[in-house]
């Protein structure tokens, strides 16, 4: 009888088919952080890469806040959920997603923001290598394009309170890169972070 209890206790513990124990330990985000998170996985997998539970989570961090956020504010947002998180895992995550194209680096700021471009396309096939939407641009300046790239990244930020808005202008990166190809160099990406006051503190 004891030996019984024992193995329906065994069973109570195990996950059931198709749970993910990582799910349960990690942090709570808004359907539509999620969706993009689902975005990412299916990005990651069209590129043969893997979008583990804690580069996931760092992501989600990340998509969570309005504002760009530096590597230790992720950290210890993530030991929120995983205490023994040490920066290098937050490092690792970030220079996945970094590689992939799912974030950005703000150098003024030392902080990372999300690629909105390509999160909120859902669509795994969004500008694959090789596609004519991703060398458009890079074919005519004469440069190639990353596997991961489908665009180049301009940054407007309010040195006021710090908001980070993303632009894409296919106009200004094809001046850029034809200016860098006219001087014998292979452009492969290209940041421009364009400082200055949003019109919201402006407008106070």
């Amino acid at each position: 009888m004891q030996e019984g209890s024992q193995k329906d206790q065994c069973r109570k513990d195990q996950p059931s088919a198709g749970h993910r124990p990582e799910a349960q330990q990690g942090l709570a985000f808004s359907a539509e952080v999620e969706a993009q998170l689902e975005a990412a996985r299916q990005w990651c997998v069209a590129r043969g890469e893997r979008l583990t539970p804690t580069r996931a989570q760092v992501l989600g961090l990340i998509l969570s806040d309005p504002r760009p956020s530096g590597a230790y504010e992720l950290l210890s947002r993530l030991r929120e959920s995983h205490p023994r998180a040490a920066p290098p895992t937050v490092y690792r995550a970030l220079e996945f997603l970094l590689g992939l194209g799912l974030i950005h680096r703000i150098e003024r700021l030392s902080a990372f923001t999300a690629c909105l471009h390509v999160l909120e396309c859902h669509d795994s096939s969004c500008c694959p290598a090789g596609s004519e939407a991703g060398r458009a641009v890079s074919e005519e300046a004469g440069t190639t394009v990353p596997k991961w790239a489908c665009h180049r990244a301009y940054f407007l930020i309010c040195r006021l309170c710090g908001h980070v808005r993303e632009l894409e202008e296919a106009l200004v990166s094809r001046l850029l890169l034809q200016t860098a190809s006219g001087l014998g160099f292979r452009a492969e990406s290209a940041t421009v972070e364009i400082v200055g006051v949003c019109a919201e503190c402006a407008g106070k």
